[in-house]
């Protein structure tokens, strides 16, 4: 399902002018474009510098296509999930009709928020300032004490909207109105290899809203390894991921790549008809530029790293099982214990990239050499650099 925003009523980010600090360190990410690229990790000031997050707030975040939700948590009309994205606020709720709509929840009238961050069900979305009263489309309803003022017009007063798409059951969003669709590119790029997964026909038994200390660069590249497996996640990840495992990274476009590592024995399945490729294998897909979707036999995790400021991420993410499987098993047990299960792999993450996080600063911090089990990181750092450096007439057309 795809939904563009109503003519007259798009916004987006403002584009923030690079000042010298950010000029160098985006040359000097560039170098990763290069034939020769240096397989060494970002300058430590990537993962603080004030300036180069106010650049990736526009450059990256106001219109790159950003997973905010699973579609069964908007699954019925007046479902809506709020959320920060790199200081930009904006809800997605699904109207009468159907039809998801992403609005910016700042009151036209004096800016306070009509919603809260999180989540809920409503049938209109009312300002506790001044009670002005919007229908689920953005559209004012109700303003009251204002036919006194004849230079306001409430048929043209509305939340400013953005694009959003649903695809497979993923919700994503983008600040940028005239972006190109991400539903035909997804489909045309990992849907042939996710298709035996039926992930429209999942359903989401656990989910999972954290905050984490860190730059959101540093959350995701650590998505891009398994490398650290066998220093965060001994008793975790590495029962069923075998140390030192080689992981192959295939970038079929700039936007979404696919990591595969292989599981230490097989995984049984009993509800979905998998190959032996796919039962040997997790799929990692990532889109640029903070989200994936993870492959794990019967189950599916998707994870998205959204910033909140230069030093602080919020992580999203949901569990999803074949609808077959769920409806034998006692629901809220599952949900606890797959959420418990994600919580504990989360809090070894969060553990080790927090400590880095803190030490970014340093005089001695420094560049490090990449192992040659990281390959991931660099097509990410690639993906970086190219949204650095892109001509901005052919960025919503990337895709």
């Amino acid at each position: 399902m795809t939904q563009r925003p109503a003519t007259g009523h798009t916004s987006s980010l403002p584009e923030q002018v690079p000042d010298h600090e950010v000029t160098s360190l985006v040359r000097e990410l560039s170098r990763y474009l290069e034939p020769d690229a240096p397989a060494v990790s970002m300058p430590p000031s990537a993962y603080h510098s004030s300036a180069l997050y106010e650049f990736e707030r526009s450059r990256i975040f106001g219109r790159s296509w950003l997973l905010v939700a699973h579609a069964d948590q908007l699954a019925v009309p007046g479902d809506y999930v709020s959320l920060e994205v790199a200081g930009e606020p904006v809800t997605v709720v699904r109207d009468r009709s159907g039809t998801l709509h992403a609005l910016s929840p700042v009151c036209r009238h004096r800016m306070m928020p009509v919603v809260e961050p999180g989540a809920g069900r409503t049938d209109a979305f009312t300002c506790p300032y001044h009670l002005w009263r919007y229908g689920l489309d953005g559209r004012l309803s109700g303003a009251t004490h204002m036919r006194g003022n004849p230079a306001f017009d409430p048929d043209t007063c509305r939340l400013p909207e953005f694009a959003v798409e649903e695809w497979r059951g993923f919700v994503y969003l983008n600040f940028a109105p005239q972006a190109e669709p991400v539903s035909a590119h997804l489909e045309r790029h990992i849907g042939g290899e996710l298709a035996a997964y039926r992930l429209e026909e999942m359903v989401q038994v656990g989910a999972y809203v954290e905050e984490w200390q860190v730059n959101w660069k540093l959350a995701v590249e650590n998505s891009h390894e398994n490398y650290h497996v066998m220093g965060l996640h001994p008793n975790t990840v590495a029962l069923i991921t075998p140390r030192g495992a080689d992981m192959d990274v295939r970038v079929d476009t700039p936007w979404v790549l696919r990591l595969r590592s292989p599981f230490k024995e097989p995984l049984d399945t009993t509800a979905l008809d998998l190959s032996e490729e796919q039962l040997a294998f997790m799929y990692n897909c990532c889109v640029f530029p903070s989200s994936s979707l993870a492959t794990f036999g019967d189950s599916v995790v998707w994870i998205s790293f959204i910033p909140l400021s230069v030093d602080r991420t919020q992580v999203r993410g949901g569990i999803l099982m074949p609808a077959s499987q769920v409806a034998a098993a006692d629901r809220e047990a599952l949900r606890k214990q797959t959420e418990e299960d994600a919580g504990v792999v989360n809090g070894e993450d969060r553990w080790g990239l927090e400590r880095v996080q803190r030490v970014v600063g340093s005089r001695f911090a420094g560049r490090g050499h990449l192992s040659p089990k990281e390959p991931g990181v660099l097509a990410f750092y690639r993906g970086l650099a190219r949204a650095f450096v892109r001509d901005d007439a052919d960025w919503p057309g990337a895709l």
